[in-house]
């Protein structure tokens, strides 16, 4: 099992109703579901070593270098963004409650108070600065100025999943109690179709345990929703899964659609919930043309002190000469017998409340997704 991303699982939570009564004399700030669930992250160590949100000099490190201040990979920033006046009585040194649906979830340790260019921002991370892109278009929306400073956590934030929710500490005695010493960890924001299946299974070929590992939360509309993915991943589980060799645990956050810097946010996560191994597929975390197919691959050669070792799988699709699921490196026929795990088909399908073909979708996979009248973000 792996050592969390820079040695030390951050654990920054303090259930006490002494604590939360503390914060209700405190001046205080709403915040969104997301931020619930980010500031949950950081305090059980999903975030490791992030102990709060980000100051100023590692925001503008990892925009310049993908890396904290102390040379430690890293390339999503991880700030909250407030508007001056909301406050502008707080000094920094000064601590704030957190409130989340008018209870106090968190206080945040005021540290700082910065201005950033939003575009610098978006161009650093996205790689671009079109409003096309919806991570760039979430960053255009944010308040002028970030807030930096340690988080302790008073709350956990609700969850619609409370079965699957599990944090690093959690994950950790799961695989040791398992046996497993090397663990896979795949990342998904779909329901499983064969070709994720091929991917996920080749992979436990060389380790000890697959942990899948769904982001559940704010996604763009045409992606399966949250209660989707989960009860096709049920029915995948159930029915073509050995119950030693897969586990299934959600990870609540927003995608952010970063492409490559994205990928390696991702596996950083998954070290901290003790993975050894990471898949990254082809356009990992991308959307629309904004990356190449394999960018997200191309990064990891960035970072040798990462940690986690990645597996690469190129594209991949079910061939009728070889009568398998394959890729290109080990597939010598054309196109012609080639049939691709098209998602935009799938998906077509599915709003026709047709079941995928077997050699494209499980089809207790497709019965489960089907039970929904509409399984899509709108």
């Amino acid at each position: 099992m792996n050592s969390p991303h820079g040695g030390k699982l951050i654990e920054r939570v303090d259930f006490s109703e002494r604590k939360k009564e503390e914060a209700r004399e405190m001046p205080h700030k709403e915040i969104t579901l997301d931020d619930a669930r980010d500031i949950a992250n950081i305090a059980h160590g999903v975030f490791s070593p992030l102990e709060g949100y980000m100051t100023r000099e590692d925001f503008l490190n990892v925009l310049e270098e993908g890396r904290l201040s102390n040379d430690l990979p890293w390339t999503i920033p991880v700030v909250m963004d407030v508007d001056k006046q909301e406050i502008e009585e707080i000094l920094e040194g000064d601590e704030i409650a957190l409130f989340y649906e008018g209870k106090p979830l968190a206080i945040l340790e005021v540290e700082e108070i910065y201005p950033y260019d939003k575009k610098e921002y978006a161009q650093k991370v996205f790689g671009t600065t079109s409003i096309e892109h919806p991570g760039v278009a979430r960053i255009m929306e944010k308040n002028e100025h970030l807030v930096g400073g340690k988080i302790t956590l008073l709350e956990d934030p609700p969850t619609r999943f409370p079965k699957y929710r599990l944090w690093p500490k959690e994950t950790r005695v799961l695989f040791k109690e398992m046996g497993w010493k090397t663990i896979v960890g795949f990342q998904t924001r779909n329901a499983p179709h064969v070709g994720h299946e091929y991917v996920q299974k080749t992979a436990l070929t060389f380790v000890d345990g697959l942990f899948i590992n769904p982001l559940i939360g704010k996604k763009k509309k045409g992606d399966f929703k949250d209660e989707v993915i989960i009860k096709a991943y049920e029915a995948l589980f159930e029915h073509y899964y050995p119950k030693n060799s897969a586990t299934l645990a959600i990870l609540e956050t927003e995608m952010r659609y970063a492409g490559p810097r994205e990928a390696i946010f991702h596996a950083i996560m998954r070290k901290n919930f003790g993975c050894t191994h990471f898949i990254v597929g082809r356009d990992h975390a991308g959307v629309g043309n904004f990356y190449g197919p394999y960018d997200a691959q191309e990064i990891f050669y960035d970072y040798p002190d990462l940690g986690i070792t990645p597996f690469f799988f190129r594209s991949f699709f079910y061939c009728k000469k070889c009568g398998s699921v394959v890729n290109d490196k080990i597939c010598p026929h054309s196109d012609d017998e080639h049939i691709n795990f098209s998602g935009t088909k799938i998906r077509k399908m599915l709003i026709e409340g047709k079941r995928p073909p077997e050699l494209m979708m499980r089809l207790e996979v497709a019965d489960a997704i089907l039970e929904f009248e509409n399984p899509f973000v709108e």
